[in-house]
């Protein structure tokens, strides 16, 4: 009897400590080479399967060209407005394509359109090229920006996907680099456009269809994006992204044997993750958590803000004590500069910490002048007189 219950309490413990995900893994059977399924906000992996394995990833590549491309962007080095003169390099890309033709031109929102809708090697280059003067230099921008990411199972030999032994990444990089590429606002007027038309040719005398290749925007509920991708070396890929509430998730799908499964084994996916978790608000980017005194600036206090959103993933019915800890110094020397970490917020899910949030100040801060000072030393005798 005491072998037989000794049995009972190291099998009850084997199972409650092995990770939620374990379980998803015996039950989802993912029709796949490698497959992951990941919540978007806070990074923790949900369910995967050979998350790490090199593959060809085909057209998913296009997700780092347009993340390049949104921080291109952003950062005003380039504009939608620009009018791209086309290579006879990029015209010359075989694979999916606009039929681009040498010497004409495109503007960059068209070439993002066109990439993230049509999935367009010609466009992707032309796209490279314009942000780095060549792809080769674009190509080396991939790869110090995966290293970035902590991509390390990942490298790029071109922007566009085509095979090349030498080009690979893991689906667990895919889910990060997607994940980085949904931050950016404007990537999601592109990324969930169902249907549209360019005109192209150097007499813009041709129309060409797009038609987006991901079929989950029209079929699944709350979905975001985000690339397909397929070839002969990688099979049918897809990174897709689903939000619904709070909850965002990314699936990645690498390797299926046909475009049906790999479509079918993403809902899969994300249909698990959807029914047995949930995703709980702690702050949102800008809320302010509490004041620091300021000695010898032009204002007396800062508030502090949250850097970014703050979301904790629960299994759903899960009961758990989330506690919050808010991490302010009792005063701060000026200069300050606007969005400066002067803190942290520190979420605890039952004692045990899960998250840790920079705190920024909302504004900037110089040094007080004379008069400033002045009436900063007169104000507070009057009130301690």
């Amino acid at each position: 009897m005491n072998k037989r219950l000794i049995y009972i309490i190291l099998l009850s413990i084997i199972w409650f400590t092995i990770p939620s995900n374990a379980f998803a893994e015996d039950q989802l059977d993912i029709k796949a080479k490698s497959a992951l399924l990941m919540d978007y906000h806070t990074g923790e992996i949900i369910y995967e399967k050979n998350p790490h394995e090199k593959l060809p990833p085909a057209s998913i590549s296009k997700i780092m060209t347009l993340l390049l491309g949104m921080e291109a962007l952003e950062t005003r080095k380039i504009n939608l407005s620009d009018e791209v003169r086309i290579s006879a390099y990029a015209a010359g890309m075989g694979g999916s394509q606009l039929w681009l033709e040498e010497g004409e031109t495109q503007t960059v929102e068209d070439l993002f359109k066109s990439i993230t809708i049509r999935s367009a090697n010609d466009a992707s280059v032309a796209l490279a090229e314009y942000i780095a003067g060549s792809e080769e230099v674009f190509v080396r921008m991939m790869n110090e920006k995966a290293k970035a990411l902590g991509m390390n199972n990942t490298n790029f030999v071109n922007a566009s996907g085509l095979p090349n032994e030498n080009h690979y990444v893991s689906a667990y990089d895919v889910a990060l680099m997607s994940a980085e590429l949904l931050k950016h606002e404007e990537i999601h007027n592109w990324l969930t456009v169902y249907m549209d038309e360019m005109l192209v040719g150097k007499n813009k005398d041709k129309i060409q269809s797009l038609v987006n290749t991901n079929r989950l925007i029209k079929e699944y509920e709350g979905t975001t994006g985000i690339k397909t991708g397929s070839t002969k070396e990688a099979g049918y890929c897809l990174a897709a992204s689903a939000k619904r509430d709070n909850l965002q998730l990314i699936s990645v799908i690498m390797g299926s044997e046909t475009s049906k499964i790999r479509f079918d084994e993403s809902m899969k996916l994300l249909d698990y993750g959807f029914a047995n978790y949930d995703s709980i608000t702690i702050g949102k980017k800008g809320d302010v958590l509490g004041k620091v005194q300021v000695h010898k600036g032009n204002i007396s206090y800062i508030e502090a803000a949250l850097e970014k959103d703050s979301y904790i993933l629960l299994p759903k019915g899960k009961e758990a004590n989330i506690s919050k800890e808010i991490l302010l110094p009792e005063y701060m020397e000026s200069p300050i500069e606007k969005r400066q970490e002067i803190g942290h917020l520190i979420v605890k899910i039952d004692g045990d910490e899960v998250d840790k949030i920079k705190l920024v100040s909302k504004v900037s801060v110089d040094k007080a002048g004379f008069k400033e000072m002045f009436k900063k030393t007169l104000k507070n005798f009057l009130i301690n007189k």
